[in-house]
């Protein structure tokens, strides 16, 4: 599988002063920031402070994932939706920099939070569209495994540097358009006091209701909180709510996609006569806040365990190829992998422990303290493009797709793109 050269497509996307000003833009590392950070610039809101931090920092993770996404295999960037991707961030990086130069204004400032609506309306469906992409490769080409790795690694990168820009440009926009109004807990996507057990609540709901689309019923909740640093008002036999200082849309993303996959997994193992329930533990310790959510749905074979995080695997029935955000309970394959990348981008986690016929355990970890919950961003370098380049190794055990295979390239493929491999399709 032969490779794009740098500026195959880009070249055809922005002229000759773009181009050198995206190379320049990609020489920089994106600046992560932590929790704490956004709350306590979102506190004191001043736009044009955040209009000369954005000014710069959102060409330079745009140029950073553009470059990278040039690297991609030739046959995937003649997909027609990867090529559409490829104009919606060119276009987003060319109205970046028409704001280069211009001094801090009350005009300039209006004109530049319009540019970032339209930047963040032009990139709602980047996840979709992507997805369409590598779907549309995997089911018309053959993907050997050199290119498998390499669309699984920049996946990865490329949804986390998705989040990170997200976050900046919707917080840039929730502060100074006017339209939230303070006095409240909430600063820009950032709510200083959620009550995280009123998320897994709000996610439950969400998920049951799709279950029950599909299936008629949904197990039941049970929740149970331990927090062993905050002490209860009620007396020691009871825990004190547990509160972080968190994105909530962002967690009630990860935790719906985790009852969604309990609540699939425990009807059409059990039925819908007596279903077991789907129990939470929510625990906070002076590092982490955790969520344990437990089912009882027959659990998955170890080897089908270690390909859940691949990109459009999936146990699930394939949906159409343009669903909707109801359209199906589970199938596209991107609920996990997307997950464990929002519980990761403010250094946290998500793992999945199965029990093979009996039930799964996923816990997603948290940062207790905003401080230590920092951005976590992908750089374009030397290193990242090698990743592109380098081909994948003989195994150097009996069974190829054993993880004490020497090379992390090759744990990362199990032939997963290959129809003749496929075993399945994460639900």
């Amino acid at each position: 599988m032969r490779f794009a050269p740098v500026t195959r497509n880009l070249a055809k996307l922005l002229d000759h002063k773009q181009l050198k000003i995206l190379d320049n833009y990609a020489q920089f590392n994106p600046v992560p920031l932590n929790i704490e950070q956004f709350v306590d610039f979102g506190v004191k809101a001043l736009e044009g402070e955040s209009y000369h931090f954005l000014k710069k920092e959102l060409p330079v993770r745009f140029a950073n994932i553009m470059k990278e996404m040039n690297l991609l295999p030739a046959t995937l960037l003649q997909v027609p939706s990867v090529q559409t991707l490829q104009g919606a961030y060119a276009d987003s990086f060319r109205d970046l920099i028409e704001f280069e130069g211009h001094m801090e204004g009350e005009t300039a400032m209006s004109q530049y939070l319009a540019a970032l609506v339209e930047i963040e309306s032009r990139c709602e469906e980047t996840v979709k569209i992507m997805a369409q992409g590598v779907l549309e490769l995997k089911e018309n080409e053959y993907v050997d495994k050199q290119t498998e790795t390499s669309i699984q690694y920049f996946l990865d990168r490329f949804y986390m540097s998705r989040i990170s820009l997200k976050m900046l440009l919707n917080q840039h926009i929730m502060l100074f358009d006017g339209t939230h109004p303070g006095g409240t807990k909430m600063v820009g996507m950032i709510h200083t006091k959620c009550n995280v057990a009123n998320v897994i609540r709000e996610a439950y709901d969400e998920a049951a209701i799709l279950c029950e689309a599909t299936y008629t019923v949904a197990p039941e909740l049970q929740l149970k909180i331990h927090n062993s640093i905050d002490k209860a008002k009620r007396g020691p036999k009871t825990s004190a709510p547990i509160f972080i200082s968190y994105p909530p849309r962002q967690l009630k993303f990860i935790l719906v996609e985790l009852f969604k996959n309990s609540m699939r997994a425990t009807v059409e193992t059990k039925g819908v006569i007596a279903i077991p329930p789907i129990q939470v533990l929510v625990a906070k310790g002076e590092m982490d806040v955790s969520v344990k959510i437990s089912d009882q749905g027959g659990g998955i074979p170890h080897i089908v365990s270690q390909r859940m995080f691949h990109y459009l695997y999936s146990t699930a029935p394939r949906p159409t190829m343009s669903p909707t955000e109801m359209a199906a309970l589970a199938g596209y394959g991107y609920g996990l992998p997307m997950s464990k990348l929002y519980a990761r981008y403010f250094h946290g986690d998500l793992i999945v422990n199965s029990l093979d016929g009996y039930g799964t355990d996923a816990i997603v970890y948290l940062k207790t303290n905003p401080l230590h919950a920092g951005e976590i961003l992908p750089i374009f370098n030397k290193t990242s493009t090698k990743q592109y380049k380098a081909s994948v190794p003989t195994a150097d055990w009996t069974d190829p797709n054993s993880d004490m295979n020497s090379a992390l390239a090759y744990k990362l493929s199990g032939g997963l793109w290959s129809k003749k491999h496929q075993t399945g399709d994460n639900a």
